[in-house]
């Protein structure tokens, strides 16, 4: 019997942006085996192309109603979209009920539309581990947009923008704060406001208190930056969804004309990187728990030995552990 295709040989598939291939190599990057490195090694060769979309918010704020909306409208301009839409993770379990890809059924038969669901499997920030890799997929397969929708957990989800070109931060009236985007720094985060379920009576007090806080918070003098509008939509009428797309398209042309494309895609490639090595050094001090970290701990336990010398003797631990290898 033959084995599993390599994921090398899926790169071709993914590059010709046919679907099997990408949701394939997707599966593959979230399992974190290094068998799929090489693949995904040459596929980020050929990004670069996709405008990244990041939408984030509180729970109850209607994402992922929105992002389907937007990305109908998207399609009705003639432009093809993928949607990589983070679901939470039981933390007993670890598994997640994915129920973003079940709301977007009515739109996941369009071949111009590719919707992934992932769980968070205990990755905080909002995003799962495997988020980049799966975008890097998508962008090299030919789509215009990639929509990130996160996961929706709470008010730090503030990853998306190191993922994202364009951010944009999801309110709903009635959520029981007066401007629920004020907490723990998404308020800064947001290239595009975006208060959801316009339909609704109140909602006209959300959008007027979101322009007077960041008018509070505007500088002297805008010296290029970019002006974060605020949008009205209401996902179920189609209200303020062609304008959300023009506002999409402006904060694009703004990074492009303004050249902060480029640092954007710095900090992006710059936290990406970190990140990797973060986990890379997690994962070494994991294997290494049940061996001499254990003695370590127990002497910091016993106040022996303090944190702080513990964690760089750790480190040093690890980096002769990598020489070992390598010479190995």
């Amino acid at each position: 019997m033959a084995g599993p295709v390599p994921s090398t040989d899926l790169v071709a598939d993914v590059l010709a942006g046919r679907t099997r291939g990408i949701a394939r190599l997707i599966t593959r990057a979230e399992a974190g085996g290094a068998e799929c490195r090489p693949a995904l090694a040459e596929i980020y060769r050929h990004t670069g192309r996709a405008h990244v979309v990041g939408m984030t918010g509180v729970p109850g704020s209607g994402k992922s109603t929105l992002v389907r909306a937007l990305a109908q409208a998207l399609r009705a301009n003639g432009r093809t979209v993928a949607v990589v839409a983070i679901d939470p993770s039981s933390p007993f379990s670890g598994g997640a009920i994915l129920g973003d890809r079940i709301r977007m059924n009515d739109i996941a038969a369009d071949p111009g539309i590719f919707i992934r669901s992932m769980a968070t499997r205990g990755a905080l920030g909002g995003l799962a581990r495997a988020t980049l890799d799966a975008v890097d997929l998508l962008d090299a397969a030919g789509f215009d947009l990639v929509i990130i929708e996160t996961v929706g957990v709470g008010q730090d989800e503030v990853d998306v923008v190191q993922a994202a070109h364009t951010t944009a931060v999801i309110s709903a009236p009635g959520l029981g704060d007066d401007i629920q985007a004020i907490k723990a720094g998404i308020l800064e985060i947001a290239d595009i406001h975006v208060v959801s379920k316009c339909d609704r009576a109140d909602a006209n007090k959300t959008v007027t208190d979101l322009k007077q806080m960041l008018m509070l918070g505007l500088p002297a003098s805008l010296d290029g930056q970019w002006p974060a509008p605020v949008i009205a939509t209401s996902a179920e009428t189609g209200e303020g969804v062609g304008e959300l797309v023009t506002e999409i398209d402006r904060h694009r042309a703004y990074l492009d004309e303004s050249g902060r494309i480029g640092d954007q895609r710095r900090r992006i490639a710059e936290r990406r990187t970190l990140k990797i090595a973060e986990e890379i050094i997690r994962s070494r001090f994991v294997a290494r728990r049940a061996g001499a970290v254990a003695g370590m701990l127990e002497r910091v336990c016993a106040r022996d030995l303090d944190p702080h010398s513990a964690a760089l003797q750790l480190l040093h631990t690890l980096h002769e552990d990598r020489d070992d290898d390598q010479n190995a």
